[in-house]
């Protein structure tokens, strides 16, 4: 498992905000996506499949399930294979 940095948050969040349409004040490590951000499904795999291509990780779609929120997805990035 190899611990995310700093600059991968942030990248992360980046990736996040701008598939959701949200400005990076506006969503918080907890807020959940589905819930307060009003993502559907098709949202989510797009996120994966960002994250894939711009962090390159390898992710399960399985992971969705964790990734309810950016903790979530830095917990699913730091555990992937990188």
């Amino acid at each position: 498992m190899a611990a995310i940095t700093v600059d991968d948050r942030q990248q992360i969040k980046k990736i996040v905000c701008d598939i959701l349409e949200l400005e990076e004040g506006e969503i918080t490590e907890t807020s959940l996506f589905v819930e307060e951000h009003d993502a559907d499904s098709m949202r989510l795999i797009e996120i994966l499949s960002s994250l894939e291509l711009n962090m390159k990780v390898t992710l399960e779609q399985a992971d969705m399930a964790r990734m309810v929120n950016l903790a979530g997805v830095y917990e699913v990035v730091s555990e992937s294979n990188r």
